[in-house]
């Protein structure tokens, strides 16, 4: 039961008489890797199981059990659209391997593995969900998930709670690139055969992981020629998904700036979990569809003030929303003084912003309604009503609203 195909080469060495997972544990503590560990919801019990064997100090970075909702949001960097998903799983991985660059910047980033686990498991109330588990792995050059669904009532939140620690620590064996082959026999003994384990996994596609170690600046898709000059309109976003409205966003800027308008997404962001490999390439496949002729950037900036230091003399397109968010201190630890620094290195990098009108709680907003530090004001450009007026979202479009 390999979990994620031929994600890790397993090895051959000789069976043990010690528990498997005693065997598992112990070789992940002489591998090379360090760990970043996240866990809710059930198979806490990874973190004793890894904790209790000697070798840990050489492994375990971190272990953090992220139970409440706030604490959840907290790890995350944004509120998770479910608490206990496959999609959610993978969040807290990337998290985790984040921060794993965090504490160990000295380490290879090719030897850090980031896990994240969410489950649902048995209670003392009834639960009308499934009971499940989502184990996800992220490392420099991978995402991988995997998802076990328990038979509802075949067995205790105890007995629940050791099969989810159990996959966790499979999970961490194969990222750790162990022999895991006795340790799967073993959690496959204890499944029954309506439990079925699926699993996703992305490999970072050339260029990807050289964006996201910062070894490159900026990843062209399609690819330019070095010749190639930096765009000098850009539209940043999520795009998740890119609808109309950005399409009429495009081609208003384009007009009225006389250049093409090429487009950024960001592996990495201030108010939402960074993209792991499996919905980044769900993300670009999105946009190639939605306008194959577009020219996209991607790169790992997540503030205005990055991407003006990737490409100076730009001029950034944003709706009204956006240029308010550069303006507010609480992104900036609530230190206005940090907040026009930051603004000042937008300008000296002689970047602009063109700022289409939004709809608010009942209103349309362009850039005469906003209150703005002066200096942004003077590097800002309005698009009017008259020129731009829609009312589309792209949470809207998630939400089938």
């Amino acid at each position: 039961m390999l979990l994620f195909g031929n994600l890790t080469p397993q090895s051959e060495s000789p069976r043990v008489s010690q528990s498997p997972w005693t065997s598992l544990v112990e070789q992940v503590h002489a591998s090379e890797h360090e760990l970043v560990i996240a866990i809710t919801g059930g198979g806490s019990k990874a973190i004793s199981q890894l904790l209790d064997i000697a070798g840990a100090s050489n492994t375990m970075l971190e272990a953090v059990v992220p139970y409440s909702y706030a604490s959840l949001e907290a790890w995350l960097g944004s509120p998770p659209e479910q608490s206990c998903s496959e999609p959610t799983s993978r969040a807290m991985a990337m998290a985790s391997w984040m921060r794993a660059r965090q504490l160990a910047p000295d380490t290879d980033p090719q030897l850090l593995v980031g896990i994240g686990a969410t489950a649902s498991l048995a209670t003392n109330r009834p639960k009308r969900g499934a009971h499940r588990v989502h184990v996800a792995v992220q490392t420099a050059t991978h995402t991988a998930s995997c998802t076990l669904h328990l038979s509802k009532g075949s067995r205790d939140r105890k007995k629940e709670q050791w099969v989810a620690a159990k996959l966790v620590l499979l999970v961490v064996g194969e990222a750790c690139q162990v022999d895991t082959l006795d340790a799967c026999e073993s959690l496959n003994d204890q499944l029954f055969k309506i439990e079925p384990l699926k699993s996703l996994s992305q490999e970072a596609a050339p260029g990807w992981s050289e964006v996201l170690l910062g070894k490159q600046k900026y990843l062209a898709l399609p690819e330019q020629s070095p010749e190639s000059l930096p765009p000098q309109v850009i539209f940043p976003g999520a795009f998740n998904p890119p609808h109309l409205g950005h399409r009429r966003m495009a081609e208003v800027a384009a007009a009225k700036l006389g250049q093409p308008v090429a487009f950024e997404l960001s592996i990495t962001n201030v108010d939402k979990p960074p993209l792991d490999y499996i919905r980044l390439q769900q993300r670009i496949e999105s946009f190639q569809s939605w306008d194959p002729a577009a020219q996209l950037f991607l790169t790992d900036a997540p503030t205005f003030g990055a991407k003006s230091a990737l490409f100076p003399g730009s001029t950034f397109v944003v709706g009204a929303d956006t240029i308010v968010r550069i303006a507010d201190p609480r992104y900036y630890n609530d230190q206005e003084a940090v907040r026009d620094a930051v603004v000042e290195s937008i300008v000296g990098h002689q970047c602009r912003f063109l700022v289409f009108g939004r709809h608010g709680k009942g209103d349309f907003r362009v850039l005469a309604d906003l209150n703005l530090p002066p200096l942004l004001q003077s590097v800002c450009e309005e698009v009017s009503e008259n020129e731009f007026c829609e009312e589309i979202s792209s949470t809207s479009l998630r939400q089938g609203v």
